[in-house]
């Protein structure tokens, strides 16, 4: 199979086509491929229906849940950008219907498009099978050496934190949504685990799930970290003082009395299955480990220990 024109209907794999250098065969993308900032100059062929910027958490989660049921689209396809681009490839995943374009509208693509493209689809649960995705792609795109490259270093760079290990174990919690609460699921519990910490609440490869503050309240982890799908630290942080600053039941959590609360960047480096969650592992790791991690360097405003 030659590939020279690809639309990407995942941010992740946007990603991963600029690592591999192929950005010039990139001809559409999604709203939320935002990473590089090259990115945002392509053009979009999939849009969401949802304006979550100027929604609380509440109320995203309403809406959606309210599209899903009622059998509607949360996005929306740009027909006219997507025979623009005529692609031979289009990338998309299986892995969460909600933070990424799903069946619906990759099949309303390969109905629009007189010229069928090969559709690859990625769908991982956990860190091996992300690395996976690298070694797959590379295989289509023809750049297996480049693919190498990227593994050796993702997996040199897990290694470094399985290598550094305290014998004793915080007990972490994960939180994907605020309002309501979500655990984390997919790949998250396993970053915890090789970081340092003992998970709580959810299981490697599970999807995320709806969560009770009771259920919270039994588990009293030691540390618990906040990732809001798709959000970035500020938006959590925002969330974080509107919604849980003052409840009683989050007040007599161990962690929050303890001071050990953090907000991290989920939207850059957990939320997605992409190259990116390996720095997600070496955040969890300063923050988990601090004492023997103080000196590894991640991106500048990636995490924020709440006070």
């Amino acid at each position: 199979m030659v590939v020279n024109r690809i639309v990407s209907f995942l941010p992740s794999a946007t990603e991963l086509l600029y690592e591999f250098g192929v950005e010039d065969m990139l001809f559409g993308v999604t709203h939320e491929c935002k990473y590089p900032d090259s990115a945002k100059l392509k053009p979009q062929v999939i849009s969401s229906v949802i304006n979550s910027d100027e929604l609380t958490s509440n109320e995203i989660n309403t809406m959606t849940c309210t599209l899903l049921r009622d059998g509607k689209d949360i996005f929306k396809l740009n027909e006219q950008n997507l025979k623009d681009a005529n692609p031979d490839l289009i990338i998309s995943q299986e892995t969460c219907e909600v933070c990424a374009a799903y069946t619906t509208q990759v099949q309303n693509a390969l109905d629009l498009l007189s010229k069928k493209p090969e559709l690859y689809s990625m769908d991982p649960h956990n860190l091996n099978e992300i690395i996976q995705s690298v070694t797959k792609l590379g295989k289509i795109l023809e750049k297996d050496q480049k693919a190498l490259e990227i593994v050796n270093s993702l997996e040199q760079r897990i290694q470094n934190i399985k290598n550094s290990q305290n014998s004793e174990k915080p007990t972490v919690l994960a939180i994907e949504w605020i309002e309501p609460f979500f655990t984390a699921g997919h790949w998250i519990p396993e970053m915890i685990e090789l970081a340092g910490g003992i998970n709580m609440i959810s299981k490697t490869g599970e999807h995320s799930r709806r969560m009770e503050m009771n259920e919270i309240v039994e588990s009293d982890p030691d540390v618990i970290i906040l990732m809001p799908c798709g959000f970035d630290t500020q938006r959590t942080l925002s969330e974080y003082n509107t919604i849980l600053k003052d409840n009683s039941g989050w007040n007599s959590l161990k962690a929050v009395q303890n001071k050990q609360i953090f907000a991290v960047d989920a939207n850059s480096f957990f939320s997605k299955p992409s190259i990116r969650t390996i720095e997600g592992l070496e955040i969890l790791a300063k923050i988990i480990q601090h004492e023997r991690f103080d000196d590894l360097v991640v991106t500048e405003g990636s995490f924020f220990h709440i006070p």
